[in-house]
């Protein structure tokens, strides 16, 4: 037995682990007043296209969450390895457990789960985020400080200053000019459903293609932070080697999308041409 009951004697007092980004919720929960709202008032349209029209605003809404939803996601990139790694400094104590980094665009989480869970009488369960909005140093720091694991103290530290593999420089630096696409092409999803309503068909078209383009912007620019020199993530015996992950496709599939929608408008660019050649 350790004192504190259970706790080890060097940090009284174990953190709360990170559950869900508050920002995101308010992301979703924002997006679905205005979908309810929407819902609310189909009563009242008439017309036989109503159930159409708002089958394709609330299409409309999802993708419009799904824009800033992706600046908030803490998985644009991602590895997970099991492994028996020591747990605690100044002990001998040696867990198997699973080890995640999870890469978005403010900053990074890393996870480490017991298998099974209940080891060394401690719940092992830790879910830990690093923010770039903030020095990570003192992050880092800060979780000395409060003792905890070995193997999420090993990856923080990786992406400190004083870290020979830089990684703090072109993760944050990519997710930001990331983060910065993401903005305007909601800022052109607006505009192309402002467009939309007036009607002004052919350059709402034009403002989705660009949707769709700055959402391609945004993936190449966090793309490059696979450019870097590799940086070994060694966990016990195993190693950590990160790879997209759902946000990154999810922003792939929503490009497209906007492209594929836009695909018909040019035969209305086309039937404007011939009109100004007559």
């Amino acid at each position: 037995m350790t004192f504190y009951d259970g706790i080890y004697p060097f940090y009284s007092l174990q953190r709360s682990p990170f559950i869900f980004d508050i920002s995101l919720l308010v992301v979703i929960l924002v997006f679905s007043v205005l979908a309810v709202s929407f819902l609310l008032i189909l009563p009242g349209i008439r017309g036989k296209s109503r159930l159409f029209w708002m089958f394709r605003i609330i299409i409309s809404l999802f993708i419009g969450v799904v824009l800033v939803a992706l600046n908030f996601t803490g998985d644009w990139a991602e590895a997970s390895v099991k492994a028996n790694a020591t747990y605690k400094s100044f002990s001998n104590a040696v867990v198997s457990a699973e080890v995640g980094l999870h890469v978005g665009l403010y900053g990074i989480n890393i996870t480490l789960k017991g298998k099974p869970v209940s080891q060394i009488n401690e719940t092992i369960d830790y879910n830990e985020i690093f923010r770039w909005s903030s020095s990570v140093d003192e992050q880092y720091g800060d979780a000395l400080e409060r003792g905890l694991p070995n193997p999420i103290l090993y990856i923080a530290e990786k992406f400190t200053r004083n870290s020979a593999c830089g990684l703090i420089y072109q993760y944050r630096y990519s997710g930001r000019f990331a983060s910065a696409n993401l903005w305007t092409a909601f800022c052109c999803w607006l505009v192309a459903n402002i467009l939309f309503s007036m009607p002004v068909i052919l350059y709402a078209g034009y403002m989705m293609i660009a949707t769709a383009a700055f959402i391609f912007f945004s993936m190449a620019s966090f793309s490059t932070i696979f450019n870097v020199t590799p940086c070994d993530f060694s966990v016990g015996a195993e190693s950590l080697r990160t790879d997209y992950s759902h946000s990154f496709w999810i922003a792939l599939a929503t490009g497209k999308y906007f492209l594929w929608e836009s695909a018909p408008l040019s035969n209305v660019f086309d039937l404007e041409n011939k009109e100004n050649t007559i």
